[in-house]
């Protein structure tokens, strides 16, 4: 229909794409602050992420989850959180900080905790440890993300059916095809250190892409300056002959509808105005990207002042033990 606007904006007979979304990412493996990674991946179109901070939580247990969470308010970059289920990672792990079920259930009423992460503890799962249960029991009714690299037969419907629904470890097409016929999400990652993009799309095709989400799970910010970040994997992804709007698919709607996310992933009335302009659907350059429906990237670059710094601090991140006289005595 006609609309009266404030701002019109002709875009010349351009393409537009929902905002891309990176479906499983660690922010602080980057080393910076949201709002500096922010600056970084929104001239790429990734105008949300769903992060597991699963290693900050690792130093500073809850008050790490709630820095992630703080900082990310006026980042421009949407934030959504999972909240790690293994911190520590393991037993034979030193960390900072362990949390239970109890702890991790303190901040599932937060509007932007979407449920639990990547349930690296299968083996917990499979045999019923009790604290590992009560993790994926206070999710109810969120989401809970998979992390089972070659579990497979019946030790995987287990673990299926305690609710997990993705998967981010499938390295090989058997793997992957195995998992998707078990009802779950396939989410492709294709970051600096694990690479499994090339791998899993052969499995992709008409009757099942709605089931495969594009993640980084970590890229270096030197890879995402060089290459790109989820554009990399969409356009990748186009030039190994994946249909453009499917691989569009999987960096928008179908990571918002897995996640639950109402109001993201397509260009529709109701829908957030997170929107990515293009001229060419197969080589995929980015012209310009709106967040919120404002203008926040062109050509590449991070319009001015669009990114507020965040000055909060996170403290205790390192404790040392006091060196005593008797440390140097030869023995």
């Amino acid at each position: 229909g006609v609309y009266a606007a404030k701002q019109t904006i002709d875009l010349k007979g351009a393409y537009l794409s929902p905002g891309f979304i990176d479906g499983h990412v660690h922010i602080e493996s980057s080393m910076v602050k949201i709002p500096e990674f922010a600056k970084v991946v929104l001239p790429h179109g990734t105008t949300s992420a769903v992060i597991d901070p699963h290693e900050i939580a690792n130093v500073l247990g809850l008050d790490g989850i709630k820095y992630m969470l703080a900082s990310s308010v006026n980042s421009v970059l949407g934030v959504y959180v999972m909240l790690p289920s293994c911190v520590p990672a393991t037993k034979l792990e030193t960390a900072g900080a362990e949390l239970s079920a109890h702890d991790l259930e303190l901040l599932l009423n937060d509007e932007r905790v979407l449920g639990i992460g990547e349930m690296m503890n299968y083996p917990g799962i499979i045999y019923q440890d009790e604290e590992v249960l009560m993790k994926v029991a206070i999710a109810k009714n969120k989401v809970i993300d998979g992390h089972a690299p070659m579990l497979k037969g019946k030790q995987l419907f287990a673990y299926v059916s305690a609710g997990i629904r993705s998967d981010h470890e499938c390295t090989s097409v058997e793997e992957a095809r195995e998992k998707l016929r078990a009802g779950m999400y396939i989410m492709i990652r294709e970051g600096t250190a694990a690479k499994n993009l090339k791998g899993l799309l052969p499995l992709v095709n008409s009757e099942n892409s709605r089931k495969f989400v594009f993640v980084t799970d970590d890229r270096h910010l030197e890879d995402i300056f060089r290459q790109g970040h989820i554009d990399y994997l969409v356009r990748t992804a186009i030039q190994l002959g994946v249909d453009p709007i499917r691989a569009i698919q999987m960096a928008t709607i179908n990571t918002a509808e897995y996640f639950g996310i109402k109001n993201l992933g397509a260009v529709s009335p109701g829908y957030q105005a997170d929107l990515v302009v293009f001229d060419d659907l197969k080589k995929l350059k980015i012209s310009k990207v709106f967040k919120d429906g404002k203008l926040v990237a062109s050509n590449g670059v991070i319009e001015p002042r669009v990114i507020k710094e965040y000055d909060g601090k996170a403290r205790g991140t390192l404790n040392v033990r006091w060196i005593e006289h008797e440390d140097f005595a030869l023995k």
